[in-house]
């Protein structure tokens, strides 16, 4: 039977199975979901479909698994690896109706969502009960928490609090056989056998499909300080960040920001943000608690430190107007940059004490190669995005070239120990760089996971695993 038949006998069934879903399969409905914010790439799907429960999801699953027909999970389409693109033509389901906050439990500190949730509505959720859930992607208010789960996101705060990883307790999950389960306990401890829920974390949809997670919180801090350092070397300014860290005084975030990329998003979101006419880059760091004498303690200290790094200025956010401003230029950078220029993002990440040679490195294969770069990224943790922007390079030089360059910093980031994506994933951008950092025995082990998991391989296939 060929695929145009094969699709249309699925329709059939889906909606005999399930006459009250939302199905779309015409090309103009669907076009919107052959894309996401991975630079200009687009595939078609065959079928778009909108489950709004588990029970629903593990109808679809059988039937697409009875048929080997693809299936691709899409929360938000806010990703930057490629991982939700239907490249094999399959079905993409969405979970955009998997959209409820089911339980805020103020005695364990637990919520439990279902996986379309936007993150930032979890947060609006338990802040109002005196809770927090920290982990915070720039695109928090954008992004589903299936989506940070799928690829185990990070964000600012990582530096302090961790990241997404570190806040799930159980998910509950459909199996490639329409097998429903939970992953885990609802427990701070679990030590009973392999744990399938941290498996999960940072599969990227090829193990099964997230419909729920029990996420752990903590006590909401009450204040908040922002501090704005300009340096005129970038590397001094990243080599600032590790002295910082050595210090007594922890801030919950640290962000480096190349100039060039804050007057990018500050034009492009009309934002108001305290440029220094010699400054080259930027430290944005952030402190909470429940003090405020406490924070300003904590910020009047690094004063020193950031001074012995040739600091040009350094200055508190006077009020939370401001503070917001600062973070919306630091948010956007990623969404802004992307409008002056086709560019392709790398999410290197190496210790934290090689971020200044990362730097460099990036910066002398950029002369190299004849590419422009905007670097900025969680310095705190070592995590560092790379625009490299095409301008008025050739389709030679970005499709043959690039690569090349790519290739070299990525083995940069892994002989210093470090590894070529922190927080976006692998998906389908990165896949053919994969051997930089995994062997063969890697390879085998991933492969008899998948295998055990989704032997018809129907769960997001055509991606770096293929």
């Amino acid at each position: 039977m060929d695929q145009k038949n094969t699709i249309q006998e699925i329709i059939l069934e889906i909606s005999a199975a399930l006459p009250d879903l939302e199905l779309i399969s015409t090309s103009s409905e669907m076009e919107d979901y052959g894309s996401d914010y991975t630079e200009d790439l687009f595939f078609p799907p065959a079928i778009v479909c909108f489950p709004s429960s588990a029970e629903q999801i593990a109808i679809l699953v059988k039937i697409c698994n009875s048929k080997g027909f693809p299936i691709y999970t899409r929360g938000a389409g806010t990703g930057l690896s490629g991982a939700c693109l239907p490249v094999r033509n399959g079905l993409v389901l969405s979970t955009k109706k998997l959209n409820r906050i089911m339980d805020i439990d103020t005695k364990n500190l637990t919520v439990t969502v279902e996986s379309g949730v936007i993150n930032a509505k979890i947060k609006e959720a338990v802040e109002a009960k005196g809770l927090y859930y920290p982990p915070d992607p720039a695109s928090q208010g954008s992004c589903s928490i299936g989506g940070n789960l799928a690829h185990g996101a990070g964000g600012p705060r990582a530096v302090k609090y961790g990241i997404t990883r570190d806040y799930v307790l159980n998910l509950e999950v459909v199996l490639p056989t329409g097998e429903i389960i939970w992953t885990g306990a609802n427990t701070l401890k679990n030590s009973t056998g392999f744990s399938l829920t941290h498996l999960m974390v940072g599969s990227e949809g090829m193990l099964g499909i997230i419909t729920k997670a029990v996420l752990k919180l903590i006590p909401k801090p009450t204040q908040e300080l922002l501090l704005l350092a300009a340096f005129s070397d970038l590397e001094d300014c990243a080599s600032a960040v590790n002295a910082v860290l050595l210090s007594k005084f922890k801030p919950c975030a640290i962000e480096l920001m190349e100039k060039s990329g804050i007057e990018i998003s500050m034009n492009a979101t009309q934002t108001p943000f305290p440029i220094h006419e010699n400054a080259e880059a930027y430290l944005l760091f952030a402190f909470d608690g429940f003090e405020g004498d406490d924070l300003f303690e904590q910020a009047e200290g690094i004063f020193e430190i950031l001074d012995s790094f040739k600091a040009l200025e350094i200055l508190p956010s006077p009020n939370s107007d401001v503070a917001a401003q600062w973070w919306k230029v630091r948010r956007s950078i990623g969404e802004t940059v992307k409008q002056i220029s086709p560019y392709k993002e790398e999410d290197t990440v190496v210790p934290r004490s090689e971020m200044p040679l990362l730097l460099r490195k990036v910066k002398e294969i950029g002369q190299r190669y004849g590419f422009q770069s905007v670097c900025y990224g969680h310095a705190g943790d070592g995590n560092l995005h790379v625009n490299i922007l095409r301008n008025n390079l050739t389709d030679e030089q970005w499709q043959i070239e690039i690569p090349k360059a790519i290739t070299e910093i990525f083995e940069h980031c892994k002989k210093v120990g470090g590894t070529i994506s922190g927080e976006h994933g692998v998906g389908l951008v990165q896949k053919d760089y994969l051997p930089i950092v995994f062997g063969e025995s890697h390879f085998r082990l991933m492969h008899g996971i998948k295998n055990t998991f989704d032997p018809n391989n129907i769960l997001n296939p055509g991606k770096w695993l293929d």
